[in-house]
């Protein structure tokens, strides 16, 4: 799964990343948690759109807000879910991070892991958005697709969310290829980080700090 991330890049290099010609404002986040804002990129007509959505999906046919939403959606399902499968065909995204947490299994309490890609500072989730509206007002939400974990991971958790190399992005966007939706098999670099971050009240560059020295 995917439960915390960070995304702190500069919209400059967000832009220079996903080839977007919009710009927005953003906190960079070190502990992006779910309900807050973040960052999407989807597909508007021939063009892509940076916009803020809220971490944690509601699809737009609930007919009140549902007392949980799912952060996270398993890649191999969720062409099949009523709940994701509009969202499949006709809202797909990409949902950039700087690196992501997973928490150990084992120990008591559990050990923070941050991964991230160890030839590139910007990486894709793969994502699914929707607009619930309510009261006349629109909420956009998101969420994450997961999948097996891959070697890297397989020591810390036994899923990840799906990563996208950037000639995947509009086979994804655009015609939503479920081949991708895959382990990452690129090169990633992981290490233990801090308990800070296991706080969502927690912020900051420190937090991605190796743990010997996170404190």
């Amino acid at each position: 799964m995917c439960g915390r991330y960070a995304v702190h890049s500069l919209v400059s290099d967000l832009q220079t990343h996903f080839g977007l010609f919009d710009s927005i404002s953003f906190t960079p986040r070190f502990n992006a948690a779910p309900s807050l804002p973040l960052p999407i990129v989807r597909s508007q007509g021939d063009r892509r759109e940076l916009t803020l959505c809220q971490w944690g999906f509601v699809p737009h046919w609930m007919k009140s807000r549902p007392k949980t939403r799912p952060i996270n959606a398993r890649s191999e399902t969720v062409a099949d879910k009523p709940f994701f499968r509009t969202s499949v065909r006709r809202r797909r995204c990409l949902v950039p991070a700087n690196g992501f947490y997973e928490w150990k299994q084992s120990g008591s309490p559990k050990q923070p892991w941050y991964f991230r890609l160890a030839e590139a500072e910007i990486l894709a989730f793969a994502g699914l958005w929707d607009s619930w509206v309510h009261d006349g007002k629109a909420m956009e939400t998101f969420a994450i697709l997961t999948t097996t974990a891959n070697e890297t991971l397989q020591q810390v958790h036994d899923r990840m969310p799906v990563i996208l190399d950037p000639p995947q992005y509009d086979g994804w966007l655009n015609v939503g290829d479920l081949a991708v939706l895959r382990p990452y098999k690129g090169r990633m670099t992981g290490y233990a980080v801090g308990r800070a971050v296991n706080s969502t009240g927690n912020e900051g560059p420190d937090l991605l700090k190796p743990a010997a020295s996170a404190g």
